[in-house]
């Protein structure tokens, strides 16, 4: 007996992550360099592991509030207020990294047939809880606009079966942060319609440059759902520690879905949370600009077009004249040249392919070395 038939159809047909597959591949290629995964190169800071481990030495590993601690809670919000985003303290739900705070919202809204816009390129894993959801991705492709959305994309985009639309600004995997002109054109579209504005935040601190998103917009509140994590600015992927902010009654409504999945985060890992919000990340920032830079650099002189990213440690080169898909790119990449990227066809940006800048100096000249081989051979350039 096939059991497999009794699982719901839409996690029988969704497939595993691309960005895993290809850093596995790169594991099975004796000497192969990997630049697949979002992994920062820093270790936590020491101030947050001794939060931990106090938190530890204190017997502080009994269960926490659902929600998170209160005085977690009340750091998140005055943190959120000095980037100019109010919310209250029981506005806030600490999450297991931003991953829960994205199922958490989107198990909430989505009913079987509903829609949710996604600009693409985009993170994978939108789409795979939307369909684990019972939703339907629409991907606004924002390649012809230079990674920005327009009025007429939206339009396009929108329909009455719309219920959300996922916004990252930082974007993963192109670095892009939305203008004042698409921020504009966003608050305008939806303000007056029923949709629930979900901003992924998780790169917003690793901004190059001014940064602001509609989480901003006082007037949004009611259909805001705000989603940020600790793994990135603070090098703390491990820890699995994220939050969402929503306005009240949409947030006592979440706080069911999380306490239901999660109950809470571990106690413990709270307190180095804490910890983390009085951490100046600047330099982590800082060295993630020097090495895009960098890469962008190397790929402009090696005939590969790139849009410098604005914030983030992701770049992401056209390969479109290399008469190759992405996925047989990046395979042959490895295969060829010891070279592990992700194609661009796993964020719903085929012609692409995604290089992670968050390895060391060192790894990074090395890589773009293969890569300038591997692409030279191609004779396109």
């Amino acid at each position: 007996m096939n059991m497999t038939t009794l699982i719901k159809e839409p996690l029988q047909r969704l497939s595993g992550s691309g960005i895993r597959e290809f850093a596995q591949l790169a594991q099975k290629r004796e000497g192969c360099i990997s630049l697949t995964l979002g992994e920062p190169d820093f270790n936590t800071p020491d101030d947050i592991k001794g939060a931990l481990k106090r938190a530890l030495d204190s017997n502080l590993t009994h269960y926490a509030p659902n929600a998170g601690y209160d005085s977690l809670r009340k750091a998140i919000a005055d943190y959120e207020h000095q980037k100019g985003v109010f919310y209250k303290s029981n506005e806030v739900i600490v999450t297991i990294g931003a991953t829960e705070a994205l199922f958490d919202a989107l198990f909430a809204v989505i009913e079987p047939g509903d829609e949710v816009i996604v600009p693409v390129p985009a993170f994978s894993l939108y789409e795979s809880i939307i369909t684990m959801c019972g939703g339907k991705t629409v991907r606004l492709d924002t390649r012809e606009s230079g990674f920005q959305i327009e009025e007429e994309q939206l339009r396009t985009a929108y329909s009455t079966r719309t219920k959300a639309v996922i916004l990252n600004s930082p974007n993963n995997p192109t670095g892009t942060v939305y203008t004042e002109e698409t921020l504009t054109c966003l608050h305008e579209f939806f303000k007056d319609k029923p949709v629930f504005i979900i901003c992924d935040e998780v790169y917003s601190q690793l901004a190059f440059g001014t940064h602001r998103s509609l989480a901003s917009c006082e007037d949004l509140k009611a259909q805001l759902i705000v989603v940020q994590s600790f793994s990135k600015p603070y090098a703390m992927t491990g820890f699995r520690a994220g939050y969402l902010l929503a306005d009240r009654p949409v947030v006592a409504i979440l706080e069911k879905v999380h306490q239901y999945n999660v109950v809470s985060i571990p106690s413990f890992v709270q307190a180095a949370c804490e910890a983390a919000l009085a951490f100046d990340y600047s330099t982590m920032r800082e060295s993630y600009q020097r090495r895009t830079d960098y890469v962008c650099r190397r790929l402009s002189e090696m005939g590969l077009a790139v849009t410098p990213p604005d914030g983030g440690f992701y770049v992401f080169p056209s390969i479109a004249g290399l008469g190759m898909t992405s996925d047989a790119f990046c395979r042959r990449l490895i295969a060829e040249a010891g070279l592990a990227l992700t194609p661009g066809s796993c964020f719903g940006g085929e012609g692409h392919v995604r290089i992670s800048c968050c390895y060391a100096q060192e790894v990074l000249e090395e890589g773009m070395n293969r890569l300038e081989r591997f692409v030279r051979s191609r004779g396109a350039f």
